[in-house]
């Protein structure tokens, strides 16, 4: 059976809200995560997916730690949630998700507000060729992946010839 295209489309548009707030979600979470495990104080925080999410740490006595676990969670809890549940929607997000992280941290660096994590980042003293190779693996790895996922959900379903 042939999905119509207001199908594919909603499909597509459901998939790309779940998958941002997926991703701020687990990054967001990730930079919590990070802080508690380093003995930082929470000072505020949001994870609200209407606006950019952020976490506040203050004393961050390991603020590598904090700044990358957002990151790194960002992408692995998504992709574990996606080996877990083995549906092709999963991997959407996930691999959403996998992109999403390294191009934030690549603008990040171009744009360099001090709020944003590559900057906080390399004042912390990051090695900015960790921070590259990590761009370079998520958003090549990502970008293929997604490519093939938004292919897949947006294309028309060749069982039935067209008319």
């Amino acid at each position: 059976m042939r999905r119509d295209a207001t199908s594919r489309y909603g499909s597509f548009a459901i998939l790309i809200a779940c998958s941002w707030i997926t991703m701020t979600f687990s990054h967001e979470i990730g930079h919590l995560i990070g802080g508690w495990c380093g003995g930082a104080t929470l000072t505020g925080y949001s994870v609200s997916p209407w606006r950019l999410p952020f976490s506040l740490h203050n004393p961050d006595p390991n603020p590598m730690l904090t700044l990358w676990a957002g990151p790194v969670l960002g992408v692995t809890l998504p992709i574990l949630a996606a080996l877990l549940i083995r549906q092709s929607w999963c991997w959407f997000v996930a691999d959403f998700c996998l992109l999403a992280n390294g191009v934030y941290l690549a603008l990040a660096w171009w744009a360099g507000d001090r709020f944003l994590d590559t900057p906080r980042m390399l004042a912390a003293g990051v090695a900015p060729i960790s921070i590259i190779t990590f761009c370079l693996a998520t958003v090549a790895l990502g970008y293929v992946r997604f490519r093939a996922d938004c292919i897949h959900v947006l294309a028309i379903d060749a069982q039935e010839p067209s008319e």
